[in-house]
């Protein structure tokens, strides 16, 4: 049973972390993140992810590819990334997408992989873990299409309109905040946070990105986490940091069956 906070979204394969880890995961542990999902977002760091979460009993990976890294998935690539998705310690398939903001492969690239790779997490039977960026609406149309999802999902880093989210709601996925939570001038974000269901909100990090306040600008790692949590606290049960952990925790353990 985790008694903790979890991350459910980190990069740890990444070199700002990965360099660090060791350190990075006493300072979680430290700060009372008892749990991980390490995301690897093309071939190499599918393969990093996975061998983080086989050496760190707290820390289980998704694989997946990237929107940005798209224009990689051919046939055989996305046959490796399934083998790699099979294995024991991997619990999620992502994070996949469509991501319109910079547009590293070509849209119509990201549509057709994001079709292929929400079909391949299904049939693997793993929860898909979603990046949409300025993608909302077509995002969400194809998860529509292909609904249902026995095994559910989330929008990570959720960042979209209170509509995104009752439609994100309605296929049966949570939705994932991370320190974009805190920011100053994120107040339509906390709304959607605090009416939210309370069995369908996650927390993550997202690191090494997105640290929250009062730490904007530092590299952000699990650890940091614990500021996000906090906030969610005062909007949903009364700055009780104990609740949050719990209601955010059990969430996490039911989608990754931790």
């Amino acid at each position: 049973m985790i008694s903790g906070l979890v991350d459910s979204h980190a990069h740890l394969g990444l070199d700002r972390l990965y360099g660090d880890i060791d350190e990075v995961l006493r300072r979680a542990a430290d700060a009372g993140v008892s749990g991980m999902v390490t995301i690897g977002i093309d071939l190499a760091q599918a393969q990093r992810a996975v061998a983080i979460a086989e050496r760190y009993p707290h820390v289980r990976a998704a694989v997946g590819f990237h929107p940005h890294n798209a224009s990689q998935a051919d046939d055989d690539s996305l046959a490796e990334m399934e083998r790699l998705a099979r294995r024991p310690r991997v619990v999620g398939y992502g994070e996949i997408g469509l991501d319109f903001h910079y547009d590293y492969s070509p849209r119509d690239v990201q549509r057709a992989v994001y079709r292929r790779q929400i079909e391949l997490g299904k049939a693997l039977g793993l929860p898909l873990i979603i990046h949409l960026r300025e993608a909302y609406d077509e995002g969400l149309r194809l998860l529509e299409e292909a609904a249902p999802f026995p095994a559910a999902g989330v929008i990570h880093c959720f960042s979209g309109t209170e509509d995104d989210a009752r439609r994100a709601l309605d296929i049966g996925f949570c939705l994932s905040f991370p320190g974009t939570l805190t920011f100053k001038n994120a107040d339509g974000l906390r709304t959607i946070a605090a009416s939210l269901p309370g069995d369908r909100i996650l927390l993550e990090t997202d690191c090494p990105f997105l640290a929250p306040v009062p730490l904007r600008g530092r590299t952000n790692e699990p650890s940091f986490m614990v500021h996000t949590a906090q906030t969610l606290a005062d909007l949903r049960w009364d700055g009780d940091l104990e609740r949050t952990t719990a209601a955010t925790t059990a969430n996490a353990a039911r989608l990754f069956c931790l």
